[in-house]
Order: C-alpha cells, then structure tokens, then sequence
C-alpha cells in the first residue's frame, strides 16, 4: 500500500537481478488427493474480475474465476481488505464491519466463502485495523471531543483532541489516485475498549452466523504491518504481549484451525520474534524473496539456511517472489521468460508455504510511479489482471482507466504474450510451467510438506538442495546461467540416504549419476531440475 512507498523506491533500486529459467517438458505425476500442500494466490480483487460491468474487480468475479485458480493449483486465496474505504486498495478503513459496495455485498461474500470451502480451499483476509480515516466513526465522534466514549480509541497529540496522531513515515493524510483526500490516524492498541472491539470483529470474520462450523469464515487473517513498537510511538510499545497474543488467543479458543500471518513492517528482518512473541502461525519470508530477485547463491543459500531451517516445527514461513507492494518480477527480469520461469521454480520448491501474486503467472509487470504522496503510485503493481491478448473484454477490471498518467502508462499491451488467452493452450507458456509446477507440489509429498536442507556443490551457478519427509525425498538442482553447467553434488550430509539410491528425473530432462557421496550431473542452462 502506499505507506510504503519510500521505502519499496530505496529496495527497487538496490535489487539487482540476473535471473535465469526453467525448461517446461515434464508433465507431473497424477496428482494425490490427499495431499495437503498448500498453494497462496494473493489476489488484488478488484483488478481481478468485474463481474457487472462496472470496471472494479468484485467479489462475484472472483467467485467465478474459482474454476480458473484450482486449474492453475491454488489452494487458498489472500485476498487484500474488503472494508470500507475511500482508497481503491482498501487500506485505512472509514468502517471495519462493511464491505465496500464496489466489491458487493455480504451476501456476495457468504456465497464465495461456503463455495471456497465446498471445494476444499481456503480464504484468508487482510487485516490492517491499526488506522482510520476522518470518516471513520471513532475519528468523527471524538475530534475535538474529548468526552467522546471513543475518547481513548484514537491517538491525540493534544488534550483537546484537535491534533489526531501520525501513521506511518509521520503521514497525517493521504491523497487517492482519483484527488479524494483523507486526513488519517492511528488507532490506540493499548486501550482494552480497542482490543475487544479488534476480537469481536475478527470473531464475527471468523463465523459470521456464530454456529461454530465456520463453513462462512475465513480460516485466517494476514495482519498488515504488524509492530510490537507500532510506527517507533512511545505509547504503543510492547504490543506483541499486551494485544497481539492477547487477541491471537482468544481468537483461536473460537477456532483453533485459524492461521495468522504477520506481514512484518521492517522487510528486512527474519520475524522470528513475531512467531515467537507475537504468537503468529506464520511471517513472510522477505529476506528469502530478495535473495531470490537477486539470484545469487549464496545469498539464496544462506537465506534458504536461515528461512526454512530454523523456523520451528509448528511455524511457516510464506514465500514469494512478488506482492502488492514490490515491483512485479518480470519487471525486474525485464521480462525474461526464461528468468521468469527460474523464479518460478525457486518460488514453488523451495520450501515454506508458496504464495502466487496474481498476474505473476502470465508474467504481468509493473514498478511503483512516481507521481508524489499519492496511492497511484502503486496502481502499475495491481493492474487489471490480463484475461484476453487484446487486454479488453468481459469482465476486465479497469477501473483506472482515463484516470491519470498511470493509466496513460500502463504496463498492459495488447499483443505482448502476456495475457492468459495467449499462454493457456501454448504448452511451453510461462501459465503453464505454474501449472506445472503446483500440480508437481501436490503430487509429491517430499515438494509439498518436506523439509528443506541445502546440498553442497562445486558450482558456483548451481543451487541445489534436498526436500524430504520421512519416507520421501527429492534431490532439485537449480542452474542459473544462461549456458550448461556441471556439477558435482555432496550428499555426504544428506539428511536422507542417497548413496545407492536410483534418482528419477520428474522435472527437467537431465540425467544424474549417484557414486559415493556425490551426484554429478549436466544441467541444460537456465533449467529447474529434479530427482526423486
């Protein structure tokens, strides 16, 4: 979202990417139908489908487009917020119990949730209630008011209640694409009216009918740049103990089954903290999705070691390539299909618990504008998603359209291969590696729930690595130039027994000779293979 627009501009520019890809010839086992590998579509909802001709992504759109994501191998959707905002992205709610009527209705949303679940996927909701708008009814009732019964709801810099507090970067507003600018400020997660207010909320998401089957809510939340120190203020220190455990546990004593993941405000930590004391199932693995844009072993390696290995047993790391408020990573490839193809394989074998930003499957791009304190900045990262190879048609969600320069520089081009009408019926497509690739996660057990260890080599262009259970491993072999490389892979560590071990080509066409304690292989340039 906006609130992280200096902050996106200083890592664009300092992601330096040389990324290479992965050829497309193997078709994946039959997939397991009781394999429970998990596969995140991130959704910007209202550039995905418009289902009434408005130009806005809706709700009923994606409930159409459910067919579209289980053929692509998702499994659960994180939408971002559906409250009620001024803000096209729907952060800084102006009401946190509706649904803004661009997106439809709860009864929309009820019908998509219980078909979610009907299909055995999964819905998680974006969450950021550490901020509101002037319109919201805690900023109207208590500024300049401060008998107000929400007087201890909001942060004042002031006893009279006229000097609303800060957000993020020290902002008091922010000005939407469309000119519509609103002031803003931060919600007081130390007051317990806040906190109940925050565990009725999200129990109402979690069931909304309160019969206790939660077939209509959602099985977890993101929380949008959690803090324990929110935004560093001096009265909002510490709530990692005093609101979000709080909160997480009570929430769970409703449903045990809810997962929480912390989308951690600092991108360069490894989170550790907000699993352990944030009480969180889960945290972004940013520093894991740099290493990736960057392509360079060691950093892969290195992070990969720190990511997946030390995160414990009964927490996930999300990993990505791509979100809402990166620049696309075909953009940073500069639109490689090749290289795009790598990421994709790093994203989906690796390990952890793979999320897909939506477009990032037909290779959509896009990098933040610069257009001044304004969320159009971001419009070029969440573009309409591109059904058709003319970039018009049913249910294009251009709701930006003629709005301003980023309209006029959109990255969407007719023609230009990236669209899903172009690359679904072309096997070597980019669409259809993702295929590929997810429906391989699902089929293997070792891919889709393994553990991860790093597996030593004498290549400098090769990453290679071991996922394993304990019945079941997979040996992947990564090589990142553009030209063919070989090998000579130490197993000596191996969590699994390799040596005198058959390996069996299911990903990639190279072959691999197994003697002692190394494997030695050829890979084909820029080629994600992999050896069960």
């Amino acid at each position: 979202m906006i609130k992280r627009t200096s902050r996106l501009a200083a890592i664009s520019v300092s992601l330096v990417l040389a990324l290479q890809a992965c050829n497309t010839n193997t078709t994946p086992a039959t997939e397991k139908k009781d394999n429970n590998s998990e596969v995140i579509y991130h959704v910007f909802q209202r550039s995905f489908y418009d289902s009434n001709g408005d130009q806005h992504g809706d709700l009923n759109g994606l409930h159409e487009k459910l067919d579209y994501l289980q053929e692509l191998g998702v499994t659960s959707i994180l939408m971002v917020p559906l409250y009620e905002s001024v803000y096209y992205h729907n952060y800084f709610a102006s009401d946190f119990k509706k649904i803004d009527p661009r997106l439809g209705t709860m009864d929309d949303y009820l019908k998509l949730v219980k078909d979610i679940h009907q299909r055995g996927m999964k819905i998680y909701m974006d969450m950021e209630t550490q901020y509101v708008t002037e319109d919201h009814p805690w900023y109207k009732d208590s500024y300049n008011n401060p008998s107000s019964q929400y007087s201890d709801y909001l942060l004042y810099q002031d006893a009279a209640h006229t000097k609303p507090s800060t957000i993020v970067m020290d902002l008091t507003g922010l000005k939407g694409y469309d000119g519509v600018t609103r002031r803003i400020t931060t919600v007081n997660l130390r007051s317990k009216n806040v906190l109940e207010y925050n565990y009725e909320l999200f129990k109402y998401w979690t069931d909304p009918n309160e019969d206790g089957k939660f077939d209509d809510g959602v099985d977890g939340f993101r929380l949008d740049h959690m803090m324990d120190d929110l935004d560093n203020k001096p009265e909002l220190k510490g709530l990692f103990k005093d609101f979000w455990t709080p909160l997480i546990t009570r929430l769970k004593a409703v449903n045990p089954k809810l997962n929480f993941v912390a989308e951690q405000s600092e991108w360069g930590s490894y989170a550790f903290d907000f699993l352990s004391e944030g009480n969180v199932d889960r945290v972004f693995g940013f520093r894991l999705a740099f290493a990736i844009r960057n392509f360079n072993k060691k950093e892969i390696n290195a992070m990969a070691d720190t990511v997946l290995t030390l995160t414990p047993d009964n927490k996930q790391q999300v990993v990505f390539i791509e979100n809402h408020d990166m620049p696309r990573f075909a953009t940073v490839v500069k639109g490689n299909k090749a290289k795009e193809k790598t990421g994709a394989a790093l994203n989906l074998l690796i390990g952890g618990v793979p999320a897909i930003y939506y477009g990032q499957e037909l290779g959509m791009t896009g990098t933040p504008g610069k257009y001044g304190m304004t969320d159009a900045n971001e419009i070029p990262l969440r573009e309409a998603f591109e059904w058709y190879k003319a970039d018009i048609g049913k249910g294009m969600a251009l709701w930006y359209k003629n709005s301003g320069p980023w309209w006029d520089n959109r990255n969407n081009k007719p023609d230009d291969g990236i669209s899903l009408e172009e690359q679904k019926d072309d096997p070597n497509s980019l669409w259809n590696y993702y295929k590929t690739l997810t429906h391989l996660r699902r089929s293997n057990d070792a891919i889709g729930e393994g553990k991860y260890q790093t597996l030593k080599n004498d290549n400098d262009s090769v990453v290679s690595f071991l996922r394993y259970t304990n019945d079941k491993a997979v040996v992947v072999a990564v090589n990142l130039s553009d030209s063919a490389q070989h090998a000579v892979i130490n197993t000596a560590g191996a969590k699994v027994q390799i040596t005198g071990k058959a390996l069996t080509n299911i990903l990639g066409n190279a072959a691999a000779e197994v003697s002692a304690d190394n494997i030695t292989i050829t890979l084909p340039a820029n080629s994600a293979q992999v050896f069960e």
